[in-house]
């Protein structure tokens, strides 16, 4: 029986340009989606653009408009970039602003509320004199009074990563105009996060393969105190709350789009025609979840959605695996839209390739501890690792093949010990790739598969095709085979990482993707004329790039 695996990618606010930091924290969903696909596994890959929530009413209050516009434009845009630009495979990519959204998010919460999970509570919430109106948690920023940063927001402090409560913050102040707010009363539901202290805590040590700072981290809050949540807010733009006498307050975005992945499964079902096809992946034992998100997420992915489901219906599936990134920075410092410091993911792929951005991305991303991107860094791995490794041996290859044996060359039945050496590792990368991508190990999946390459080009180097053609062709055939047996296998093993550079190669022999699976050893490798797989990165355009940050950008 194949397996049901769901892969649930974080939810970006869709307030803004995505930038490399975002697409860093997210690519191990895509890398997972085409990895268990192609072992024959029924994948349902979600995710969808957060388009509720204060993060989106700032903006629109900054640009004069209603937040829905706000929501409508990145919408589009986090396709463009996701999707079409960087290949993301989603099965649902949808929004938080869906019938289907707000319906399974309402009914979560009234479930919650009828079991007494959820209760009503009158607080003293911060108000703005100046602006008129109750301040959401993302409207206040002050002092954090753990960390001492000094712009933590009213929800959860960006430094520390710790939850906050306005109440917490010293020195407040509204983020519109700078006033210092006053307290007055409002009435407003709260989760009760505490009663599930005990059942997060014997769940999370037993769970297995997440990322070491997303259960520390997640353990550590379990042993400071689980407090009960306020889950909704005075404002106008969000999920309404599913009773009467609430007009003015919605259900928070921190509740709400988490409900986002069982919505967007839902929405598949809906789409493909068969409705109830989500509970295979929700309700079935065998199912296995992976949540692929940044670390100022993990809080919300191991407490908080877990404790909804437990309450919500003893039947769902809780996540499997965590997969939590560290920060990337660019050039050394914290990406910065007001400062403009930050490469917008739209910007690039109107200049550069994605194809080198993934690799760069997978291989040298934040994936247990911070990373930095720098343009000198980028043009190295592009130019020497791609081009120079793996472009390499796949062009001079595929034109020893086509120069000297027009009609193809085949893996031969019987092999030379050295050509064996080569075809047992090319065979084992095929496990050692796999387990790594498992286990969320995309840097140490990747550099097997790079390995192949080096040594690809040390097998050329070795056999030197171009010499041995000259006074053995039987030899020269045997070994040209096998390289191309290798390139073959490298179309296979590619394919979770550089999908579209797979698929080139696939073409490349005259071959579809669908088609590589056919067993490699039958295979006639006819050599067609290659393509271009990636652009060289110029000094000069590095230059360029440098220059650029701090300048001018579209975010402006």
């Amino acid at each position: 029986m194949n397996k049901k695996i769901l892969i649930a990618a974080a939810w970006p606010y869709a307030n803004g340009s995505l930038h490399f930091g975002h697409a860093a924290s997210l690519i191990g969903g895509d890398v997972l989606a085409r990895y268990h696909r192609l072992c024959g596994d029924d994948v349902l890959f979600v995710s969808g653009s957060d388009c509720h929530g204060t993060p989106i009413a700032v903006e629109a209050d900054k640009r004069g408009v209603h937040p829905s516009l706000i929501a409508e434009i990145y919408h589009k845009e986090f396709i463009e970039t996701l999707i079409d630009g960087l290949g993301f495979s989603y099965d649902t990519y949808t929004t938080t602003t869906t019938e289907n959204h707000a319906q399974t998010v309402q009914e979560i919460f009234t479930t919650l509320y009828e079991k007494e999970l959820i209760y009503k509570k009158t607080e003293q919430l911060p108000y703005c004199i100046s602006c008129t109106r109750f301040l959401p948690d993302r409207y206040i920023e002050g002092e954090c009074p753990k960390c001492h940063f000094e712009n933590a927001r009213g929800d959860q402090c960006d430094n520390c990563g710790d939850l906050l409560d306005p109440h917490d913050l010293i020195h407040p102040k509204c983020k519109i105009c700078g006033t210092l707010p006053e307290w007055r009363e409002s009435e407003h539901f709260y989760l009760k996060l505490s009663v599930f202290a005990d059942d997060l805590k014997k769940w999370i040590e037993k769970s297995e393969g997440w990322r070491t700072e997303a259960k520390n981290f997640s353990i550590t809050m379990l042993e400071q105190g689980l407090h009960d949540r306020a889950i909704t807010r005075d404002t106008e733009w969000g999920i309404a709350i599913p009773l009467s006498g609430y007009e003015q307050k919605r259900i928070y975005v921190w509740f709400e789009a988490v409900c986002g992945y069982l919505s967007a499964s839902k929405e598949w079902a809906q789409k493909n025609g068969n409705p109830d096809a989500w509970k295979d992946f929700w309700c079935h034992t065998q199912s296995f979840h992976y949540y692929v998100h940044g670390k100022d997420n993990i809080l919300f992915h191991t407490i908080i959605w877990p404790a909804m489901l437990l309450g919500f219906h003893k039947d769902f599936h809780l996540p499997d695996r965590i997969y939590s990134s560290a920060y990337l920075t660019l050039e050394k410092q914290q990406f910065s839209k007001s400062r403009h410091h930050a490469v917008w993911l739209p910007d690039f792929l109107k200049n550069f390739d994605a194809e080198p951005l993934r690799y760069f991305l997978i291989a040298n991303g934040p994936e247990t501890s911070d990373a930095d991107f720098s343009w000198s860094e980028y043009a190295v791995k592009t130019n020497k690792e791609l081009i120079g490794n793996v472009g390499n041996f796949i062009n001079r290859t595929l034109s020893l093949i086509r120069a000297n044996f027009p009609d193809g060359v085949r893996l031969q039945k019987n092999v030379e010990e050295y050509q064996n050496v080569f075809l047992d590792h090319i065979r084992e990368s095929f496990s050692l790739v796999g387990a790594a991508i498992e286990q969320g190990n995309f840097k140490d999946a990747i550099r097997s598969v790079c390995a192949l390459t080096d040594e690809g080009n040390k097998f050329i180097n070795d056999t030197a095709p171009w010499v041995s053609v000259k006074t053995d062709k039987e030899k020269t055939i045997g070994d040209l085979g096998t390289a191309a047996y290798a390139i073959h296998c490298l179309s296979i093993l590619l394919q979770p990482f550089l999908p579209r550079s797979a698929e080139k190669i696939a073409r490349a022999f005259g071959i579809t993707l669908s088609e590589v699976w056919k067993a490699p050893e039958d295979v006639l490798y006819v050599a067609k004329e290659v393509e271009p797989f990636y652009k060289k990165i110029e000094d000069s355009e590095v230059e360029t790039q440098k220059a650029l940050l701090g300048g001018l950008s579209s975010q402006t």
